[in-house]
């Protein structure tokens, strides 16, 4: 028996050895570095994304109270809807870029890269869900105003009113598929590392 727990002992103990003098796999210095500057990039454009929404919430409020729209329940219904999506957006982002400033750069890759992988299969969500819904709402806002523009402001600006939210949202449309489709390579490219 006391040769069989020595033989136990030791071979646990070879085992323990080498597994102490394995070296921990990283990331090669160049790969390391881009992901860092990549995750530098998306809390930037997230934070320029906030402070886009957060001024466009400025501005819903200041017409807010420069109409005296307190006095009036479609005026509120309409901005509320209008800020009540933005404030969620710019919640949604604060959050989003605490999550990826959690990333610990200092594990393993395969951790890093598990953690990469879980945070961008959150922003999925986020764009596909989350995203249409509250442009949705936004858009309900705007057309519960619309009839109130039409009748306090003339015809021409009125019409420049409609042609411009067209076309604001035409341009915002297009840059918010470019964003999804690029966080949506970089999760490709990501999961295909594999």
């Amino acid at each position: 028996m006391n040769l069989l727990n020595a033989y136990i002992m030791n071979s646990f103990d070879e085992i323990q050895s080498k597994w102490n003098k394995q070296e921990e796999i990283r990331p090669p210095k160049e790969g390391f570095q881009i992901l860092v500057q990549e995750i530098a990039k998306i809390k930037n454009k997230q934070k320029i994304t906030n402070c886009v929404l957060f001024g466009t919430c400025l501005v819903l409020l200041g017409f807010f109270f420069y109409i005296s729209g307190y006095n009036n329940k479609q005026v509120i219904l309409g901005l509320a809807l209008m800020t009540g999506s933005l404030v969620v957006r710019i919640i949604i982002e604060i959050l989003s870029i605490k999550k990826i400033k959690k990333v610990n750069r200092g594990r393993n890759s395969r951790i890093f890269k598990k953690e990469l992988l879980k945070y961008y299969s959150e922003r999925r969500i986020v764009h596909f869900v989350v995203t249409p819904v509250i442009v949705i709402l936004y858009g309900i806002g705007f057309v519960v105003l619309l009839p109130l523009f039409e009748a306090s402001l003339s015809t021409g600006f009125y019409n420049y009113i409609v042609v411009s939210s067209i076309v604001i949202s035409l341009v915002l449309g297009l840059f918010i598929a470019k964003q999804i489709k690029k966080e949506l390579e970089d999760l490709k490219v990501l999961k295909d590392s594999e």
